[in-house]
């Protein structure tokens, strides 16, 4: 069959909304992800991509800083948004920003639609796909960090979360190189410094010497950085793959039992 035959693909089904900005970047990098994804799977002219939704919510309040008790409360803003894509037609939620899930228990009740848990899927994948590895570096955020969130689905799988203490220096480190004014991801956009990518590089070979086999990009900025790199010394995975293909098996009800089943 010739891939101008539409009939190759499934009718979608279901329409992801995605709710993005958080930080500006996140969703175009996911977005980016989706189609990847969609190409890998044989998808060669606009109709056979899937459709979607986006809210960009850049205003939202920093998800950090009001874990760490220093900013807004970013709760209202995140139901607002959520809201917005049900009103729209979304069949189900995917947030781009790993902090935001601190707070996926007071959104999800808010809503009608399920909100898809990247830490859940993240933590099933590595269980599924890395059955050997016990030992899971995570590169977070400190409010990632502080609500335990990916500690708690890793240890749900059985794997031993590798994660930097708060106020720890290589966490200071991460910290910086998401959020630096100067030269963190936040600030330099698509471009992502030199230094950024070496304190990140840095803090993949410390998770290693930790007893690290494998580490996963706990915060989108660092997705975006250590997409860049060229040598790592242990594996990585990325959230945002994760659910970009999570995505488009729920768009067109192609998912594997493990996955989350919309109502």
């Amino acid at each position: 069959m010739t891939h101008n035959s539409p009939s190759r693909f499934k009718q979608q089904i279901n329409l992801p909304g995605i709710l993005g900005g958080l930080g500006p970047l996140a969703h175009i990098e996911f977005e980016q992800r989706l189609l990847q994804q969609s190409l890998r799977r044989g998808a060669r002219r606009d109709q056979e991509h899937p459709n979607w939704l986006l809210v960009s919510a850049a205003s939202t309040p920093d998800r950090s800083r009001y874990l760490l008790e220093t900013g807004s409360d970013c709760v209202p803003a995140l139901v607002r948004s959520a809201r917005l894509l049900e009103s729209m037609g979304a069949s189900f939620l995917v947030v781009t920003c790993n902090t935001a899930h601190a707070f996926y228990l007071s959104v999800q009740s808010q809503l009608s639609i399920p909100w898809l848990n990247m830490m859940d899927a993240t933590a099933n994948y590595i269980a599924q796909h890395f059955p050997q590895v016990k030992r899971v570096g995570v590169l977070a955020t400190d409010g990632t960090v502080r609500a335990r969130l990916y500690a708690t689905s890793l240890t749900q799988y059985e794997l031993s979360p590798i994660i930097p203490s708060l106020d720890s220096p290589i966490q200071r480190r991460i910290m910086q190189s998401i959020y630096d004014p100067d030269w963190g991801v936040k600030a330099s956009g698509i471009w992502v410094s030199d230094i950024a990518l070496t304190e990140l590089a840095d803090a993949v070979c410390w998770l290693t010497n930790q007893g690290a086999e494998l580490v996963v990009a706990g915060c989108t900025e660092i997705s975006i950085a250590l997409a860049k790199q060229n040598q790592l010394p242990i594996n990585w995975i990325d959230p945002l793959d994760i659910m970009a293909n999570l995505t488009l098996d729920l768009a067109y009800e192609n998912h594997p039992a493990s996955c989350v089943v919309l109502a």
